[in-house]
């Protein structure tokens, strides 16, 4: 039985613990969720998504934070003298569109690629760069679209395979690659082989932890010279694809990012001892309900459609969600991929070659 709870806190401390409740996410939420949270303890309808929230990003976290450490030292003299993502922002018109291409499976499943191609398209074209070798071999090259970009994020080794094949090799010093200060050395160099020209920003990952976090001390050392405004942070939401999407408004200014490729899930007859991005555990009962909000099957009612997604991608899906409602007063954002578990509040869902008869030279 719920009871009344009255305690004696001074203005400044209530200030304070309401800044720490919204750092935390739950500033639309009551006290008693958030309690919750604190104490390791989640009940209703959000305490799957909330676990697997807590669990990624410390995997994450722990996982990778050495790995970004050294990288970002690595590179450290690379961002010194290269270009800040904040330039970007004088190499595009005002009021422009962008098209950020993922590598889901309706992509090629509705032939998007075609049809932008035979296109006469003329905003920003963003790829993921698992995407981009598929991308230009379709005939989606920045010798027909101007505004061509790339992104990588992540920092492991096997992102330098997405530049190293003869096709990025032959346009790639037409393209604008955007780094984190955190990708590997190795992709670094398979970039500049490529002849890209290169634009550094911050992936933040630990920004909460204030003075003594990577984020604060890395972003202090690289204003130490050259950049002395700093390099632009973003929100990652773990994945290439979500980093496209913020750089598309937040630096690139588009008014409409476009999204194809974005599926955030499988299709929903997927042969599930083959994920990609989480290996299925060994004797779980697939009719339990543990199984079902780990890998449950999500009816896309936009496109009438289903597809399945595993823990990973449930994450991913529901920090672009926030992401998109939070921003929905300053950025319309089209999924145009026909496919996958991305819909809903803040989210127009259209056809892409809607989309694209919608922004037609």
């Amino acid at each position: 039985m719920a009871q009344d709870l009255s305690l004696e806190i001074s203005d400044d401390t209530l200030k304070k613990i309401l800044i720490k409740k919204n750092e935390a996410g739950f500033g639309d939420k009551s006290w008693d969720d958030w309690f919750n949270f604190l104490l390791g303890i989640t009940t209703g309808e959000d305490s799957t998504k909330v676990i697997i929230e807590k669990v990624f990003k410390k995997s994450n976290y722990d996982i990778y934070y050495d790995n970004w450490i050294k990288n970002f030292a690595l590179n450290l003299d690379h961002v010194w003298n290269e270009h800040s993502a904040r330039d970007l922002v004088n190499l595009t018109s005002q009021e422009s569109s962008a098209i950020v291409i993922g590598r889901g499976p309706s992509l090629i499943k509705n032939n998007h690629l075609d049809l932008l191609k035979k296109s006469g398209y003329e905003g920003n074209i963003i790829c993921s760069d698992g995407i981009l070798m598929t991308v230009l071999k379709a005939g989606i090259t920045p010798d027909k679209f101007e505004k061509f970009f790339v992104v990588t994020i992540d920092s492991q080794d096997h992102q330098k395979k997405f530049y190293e094949d003869d096709i990025v090799l032959q346009y790639g010093n037409k393209i604008k690659c955007i780094l984190a200060t955190t990708v590997s050395p190795s992709t670094y160099e398979a970039v500049k082989k490529a002849r890209m020209e290169r634009y550094w920003l911050h992936t933040l990952f630990d920004y909460d932890k204030g003075n003594s976090s990577f984020n604060y001390i890395s972003a202090r050392m690289v204003k130490s010279k050259n950049h002395e405004r700093g390099l632009p942070a973003i929100q990652t939401g773990g994945n290439v694809g979500t980093s496209s999407w913020v750089i598309g408004w937040s630096l690139l200014k588009s008014t409409t990012v476009c999204l194809i490729g974005l599926d955030m899930g499988y299709p929903s007859d997927v042969n599930l001892e083959q994920l990609n991005y989480h290996k299925f555990p060994e004797g779980i009962d697939k009719n339990s309900e543990a199984f079902k909000k780990a890998y449950p099957v999500i009816y896309n009612p936009e496109f009438n459609c289903e597809c399945r997604q595993d823990p990973i991608f449930q994450y991913y899906c529901n920090a672009l969600k926030e992401f998109i409602f939070k921003t929905s007063d300053k950025i319309r954002t089209v999924n145009a991929s026909e496919g996958g578990a991305l819909f809903g509040d803040g989210i127009k869902c259209m056809r892409f070659k809607e989309f694209l008869h919608q922004h037609k030279t």
